[in-house]
């Protein structure tokens, strides 16, 4: 009996269920260099790539907004704001593409969507459904197994924190595909109208981990958009 029971705790630790955090989000209380959410994404080795989510921060200075490492490179997929306004930087396997004027006020909701297409290597942001011009990343595919964090920006795998680049405040419907999205489906996720979850991180069946201050509350997108309803 205590043997099956032991199994059973290691057999549950080791094999959570996904969550459906449809309605929730997390909140980045403080500033940290321990603070994170790992994400556990379904697959590895892409071509393509597409991030969405939603955030709001009162944040002027740098910080991650989804960092993706492997042992072939610390910033295999990284969305960055940095201390400049309006300027986001999309990092492909460490090729780093600038994106300037872009919307950047304090307190205020936002959808960013990026994406990455191996063959062209051409990434582009796009924030609240509206997009920036085009720029070169890397080309080849992204083989490895990643490591995926919110909340921090890493220097090594699920390590080499920096509080000064940390996140502070809300995340939302984070989704990962593992494909370019098209204009019309990112438009839709801006909307939070009907789409596409993502194939590789879903936030509908979200299999995560906390590590730190992170709290699961209820989101207020969520709430102030359904009411209207």
């Amino acid at each position: 009996m205590q043997t099956f029971f032991i199994a059973s705790i290691l057999f549950t630790a080791c094999c959570a269920v996904p969550r459906d955090l449809s309605g929730k989000m997390f909140t980045f209380p403080v500033e940290s260099s321990v603070a994170r959410v790992r994400l556990l994404p379904s697959g590895n080795n892409f071509t393509s790539v597409t991030v969405c989510l939603r955030f709001f921060t009162d944040l002027s200075r740098s910080y991650s907004l989804f960092s993706t490492a492997s042992t072939a490179n610390n910033n295999d997929f990284l969305i960055f704001k940095t201390a400049n306004k309006g300027r986001f930087e999309v990092h492909t396997r460490g090729e780093n593409s600038e994106f300037n004027g872009l919307p950047d006020e304090p307190n205020t909701w936002y959808s960013i969507c990026s994406t990455w297409d191996s063959n062209s290597g051409l990434v582009q942001v796009w924030i609240n459904g509206n997009s920036s011009t085009r720029k070169v990343g890397f080309k080849g595919n992204m083989d490895g197994k990643p490591s995926i964090v919110l909340g921090q920006e890493q220097d090594s795998v699920d390590g080499g924190f920096d509080a000064a680049q940390s996140f502070v405040g809300m995340i939302t419907d984070v989704h990962m595909w593992d494909y370019v999205l098209s204009a019309c489906e990112i438009q839709r996720f801006a909307s939070d109208l009907n789409f596409t979850p993502g194939d590789v991180i879903n936030w509908r069946a979200l299999d995560f981990n906390i590590v730190g201050d992170v709290v699961i509350e209820d989101s207020q997108t969520y709430v102030c958009f359904h009411n209207q309803l």
